[in-house]
């Protein structure tokens, strides 16, 4: 951990969030552009052009060069910032990639077809590329960690499906549920998110400068060169299958408009919303005593207050979602603006992709924490549940709607509305309806822990 870096995300939560820090930091941008460089130029090898073909062992030398090391990633930094050898410093991050890569393979056979590389690209296509693949494999970690969520939620639903419990409505005592019912609504929820993942895809382009295939066109202008970007597309989403897949867009200025990445940030911010709702809920069952935290020794809850365990694991991942949720939204609100073909506005908002996804990442980390940490407090969940016998009216007053009795919803109302009733008050109201004794025996029955419905059934359904 770093005590300097300015960013928790760097200091305080690193260990968090170091499974995004290959592909979002700087030096992952810089990998990322490398990898599209370099099959850029192997797939323009295997065209009719004037660049010749490429051997395996020279296709293997390029594809080395994705193996970008800390020492590759500074002199990549050095060349636009400063200079390396005898390039001066470019102050352009995609021209220092295609310098390091010429330096590299000045020393090889490929030395005669260094001009090839970034052969009519704007650093647009390059880019754009890049944060494609970036986004597919952070959503990949994404995805891992919350199929852990899931997974533990539906642990929960399955062992206390039949746990009854008192369910709250508007905060006041409702229709019972069962505690694994509740776990399972969330459990299906997230499920359900995810499952739209799945289905996403990322545009990206390849089409020059204003997204027209101009310089391509005028170099080679009998080469189908939408075919090309089909196919090159292809190649990269074979080159590392993940559960997103790049999709070529053939309508550009010279940026892909981001709408796909809009898409997809909007698709973790509601799975996002779920898991804050989630928080909420396991905060106030803690509250409630009816969620036990385990005590950790050692461990301090309140700097003054000893006998405190805080949820504060619940609490840490509610907020960086929160962070998360903002981050997304504003995204969703810039990138699909950029003035006539381009501007560059959007350059310094793409590089902070990793920072929401880090914040989710860590958001997911601390809520698992929460989640290995707490016990299912049975009693007292009972102990509430039967302290609200009210909750019963809605099923007497059904079943003698059932019966054709008068007034049934306003005779309970009367005996229940703003006031502390018990098990005998109904009982004695029972003995006075005007029923059959074998639907007040059925009336008697009723009791707040097994009026549940179909929640026990509900909580495991596939």
């Amino acid at each position: 951990m770093s005590l300097n870096s300015i960013s928790p995300i760097d200091g305080r939560y690193e260990k968090a969030s170091s499974a995004l820090a290959p592909i979002f930091s700087e030096r992952g941008l810089m990998r990322y552009r490398v990898i599209v460089e370099g099959e850029y130029l192997i797939a323009l090898s295997e065209l009719k052009t004037k660049l010749r073909k490429l051997s395996d062992k020279e296709k293997k030398i390029i594809r080395d060069l994705y193996d970008l090391s800390k020492k590759d990633a500074q002199v990549i930094c050095d060349i636009e910032t400063k200079g390396y050898k005898s390039i001066k410093a470019t102050d352009h991050d995609v021209k220092a990639v295609e310098y390091f890569m010429k330096e590299r393979l000045s020393g090889t056979t490929l030395k005669d077809v260094l001009e090839w590389i970034h052969f009519g690209l704007t650093s647009e296509d390059t880019n754009n590329l890049a944060y494609g693949l970036m986004l597919r494999d952070g959503t990949e970690i994404l995805i891992k960690k919350l199929k852990e969520i899931i997974k533990e939620i539906a642990k929960l639903a399955q062992t206390h499906k039949s746990l009854p419990m008192l369910a709250r409505t508007h905060g006041q005592p409702a229709t019972p549920t069962t505690f694994g019912k509740e776990m399972k609504v969330f459990a299906q929820r997230l499920e359900r998110g995810i499952n739209h993942l799945f289905g996403q895809k990322i545009l990206v382009k390849l089409n020059g400068a204003t997204g027209n295939y101009n310089a391509h066109v005028v170099a080679f202008p009998n080469i189908n060169w939408l075919n090309f970007t089909k196919t090159f597309i292809a190649r990269l989403n074979n080159l590392e299958p993940k559960i997103l897949r790049l999709e070529p867009n053939l309508y550009t200025t010279q940026i892909e408009p981001h709408d796909s990445y809009v898409e997809l940030f909007d698709r973790f911010k509601r799975l996002n919303n779920m898991l804050i709702d989630f928080n909420q809920d396991m905060w106030r069952y803690i509250s409630d005593d009816w969620i036990v935290q385990k005590p950790a020794e050692g461990t301090v809850g309140s700097s003054t207050m000893p006998h405190k365990i805080n949820p504060i694991k619940f609490e840490n991942s509610e907020g960086n979602l929160g962070i998360a949720n903002s981050m997304f939204e504003f995204f969703g609100r810039k990138l699909p603006i950029s003035r006539l073909q381009r501007d560059l506005s959007d350059s310094t908002v793409q590089r902070n992709f990793g920072v929401a996804f880090a914040h989710s990442l860590i958001a997911y980390e601390y809520l698992l924490k929460g989640l290995s940490k707490i016990n299912v407090n049975k009693n007292k969940i009972l102990e509430a549940l039967n302290s609200h016998p009210e909750v019963i009216a809605e099923a007497i007053q059904t079943i003698l709607r059932r019966e054709g009795a008068e007034f049934p919803y306003e005779k309970l109302k009367e005996l229940t509305r703003g006031k502390k009733v018990t098990m005998q008050d109904f009982s004695n109201f029972i003995d006075n309806l005007k029923v059959s004794d074998k639907v007040k025996k059925e009336l008697k029955k009723i009791t707040p822990e097994n009026y549940i419905g179909l929640a026990s059934k509900l909580a495991t359904l596939k």
